[in-house]
């Protein structure tokens, strides 16, 4: 029996038994939220991609491994591309290579709504790549992410006041970086 109806708990047990279909599943349950986290760390689809194929390779080869000691599945497999994420930025260093391709806009935007909505995005972004790491990823997993303090915190192995403190620093600083273009950006979102 496979479908939406099964945990990835159960499926992740089968993919530890080499169940090739439940390891699939889990994937396209999974593979976007991982990538947009990974995205949002590496600042670079390419490298984002990577990570993503990293992060399920990771999880194909200790699947059989796995218990749930007291976190979830999505708990788990967060951290793991966290650490993939930090691995690739340590390995690199924090400059990455630009896009070969620029993401398309969204067709229904008129030009100079998609111009603006593209700055203001790009914007955000850069200013989110100067944060520290740990900014970076607790902002990302609560923010971008929608994990709870508590669960960001299980990710990142730290107390949910930690993750506070991190997410109180990251925002002031993003503030502060975007506040000479707020007039810009509060635009971009009015058109």
């Amino acid at each position: 029996m496979y479908g939406e109806e099964e945990s990835d708990e159960t499926l992740v047990e089968r993919a530890g038994h080499g169940d090739r279909i439940a390891a699939s599943l889990l994937v396209s349950r999974h593979s976007d939220s991982i990538f947009r986290l990974c995205r949002r760390m590496l600042t670079n689809t390419t490298a984002a991609e990577d990570a993503t194929q990293e992060t399920f390779l990771r999880l194909w080869k200790s699947a059989v491994n796995w218990r749930p000691h007291g976190a979830k599945f999505k708990t788990w497999l967060y951290r793991v591309a966290t650490n993939v994420c930090l691995d690739m930025l340590r390995r690199k260093g924090r400059e990455l290579p630009e896009d070969a391709a620029p993401e398309r806009a969204d067709g229904s935007l008129s030009a100079e709504a998609s111009m603006v909505a593209e700055e203001a995005r790009l914007a955000v972004e850069a200013a989110l790549a100067r944060l520290p790491e740990r900014q970076r990823l607790a902002i990302t997993l609560c923010c971008f992410q929608e994990l709870s303090n508590t669960e960001a915190a299980a990710v990142m192995e730290l107390s949910v006041e930690a993750i506070e403190s991190l997410l109180a620093r990251g925002r002031r600083t993003l503030r502060e970086a975007l506040s000479s273009r707020r007039d810009d950006l509060l635009e971009g979102i009015r058109s």
